[in-house]
């Protein structure tokens, strides 16, 4: 939900999807050229303060999402700084710094290109995007029933909270385990079962081709993109310089 409310929400919302798109995959490309680590982080910086100086999206949200990548990312990095011997000891291997620099950085700039994407476009924009550039529609199909779904869920877990914590649910650790218990079970019912009502909806409507939606009009699309290709290329210059 807080990715939706970043990408409504940012003053990039009227640009057109391919710039932003083309932008995120020109910081890809950088994120994989970079010459060095100093360099690759360097484009994860420039690909923050694009999507929070420029699109506006709000630093603290930024980083609460970047978050888990980062966290998991930390973890990666540490796993390769360990050496296993024949003899299953454990030891540091400062050799695998190197390695462990150079994946850290581009995994970041990776992460923040990504990021710079998505907590701009809302979802129904990509899709569309993704459907002018000839992707198979099955694939656009679940996305949109795992995007429609994913509202649905979050709707059933904040009404059935809100009903266990009226009932004192929680009130203790017995009582709250409980209610996670009854919780997951209720919302695996519920969910399979607008699923299912969902597919029925379907087939009564005939429906046996693809989602379709209306596509917005985006003012000055060619401009835009052309900024941002223009923008993409300096970035992956950056990228290859070196200090």
């Amino acid at each position: 939900m807080l990715i939706e409310q970043a990408a409504y929400g940012n003053r990039w919302r009227q640009v057109c999807p391919q710039a932003k798109a083309c932008f995120a995959l020109a910081g890809l490309v950088a994120a994989f050229v970079a010459v060095s680590p100093g360099a690759a982080l360097r484009v994860a910086v420039l690909s923050c303060m694009v999507s929070c100086l420029g699109a506006g999206v709000p630093g603290g949200l930024y980083l609460r999402l970047a978050a888990p990548a980062s966290g998991f990312l930390a973890l990666s990095c540490l796993s390769l700084s360990v050496a296993v011997d024949s003899d299953f000891t454990w030891r540091w291997a400062p050799d695998a710094l190197p390695e462990m620099a150079a994946l850290a950085g581009r995994s970041l700039a990776a992460l923040a290109a990504l990021l710079g994407l998505v907590l701009t476009t809302p979802l129904t924009d990509l899709i569309g995007l993704l459907r002018r550039l000839r992707c198979p529609e099955v694939l656009l199909d679940l996305m949109v029933l795992c995007y429609r779904m994913l509202f649905v869920f979050s709707q059933a877990v904040h009404d059935t909270r809100t009903a266990q914590q009226a009932r004192l649910g929680d009130v203790t650790t017995r009582h709250g385990l409980r209610s996670l218990g009854r919780l997951a079970a209720h919302l695996a019912v519920q969910v399979w079962q607008r699923g299912h009502a969902l597919h029925l909806a379907a087939l009564a409507r005939n429906g046996d081709g693809a989602l379709r939606f209306l596509a917005p009009d985006f003012a000055h699309a060619g401009r835009d993109t052309a900024v941002a290709a223009l923008a993409g290329c300096l970035l992956i210059a950056l990228a290859r310089w070196t200090v």
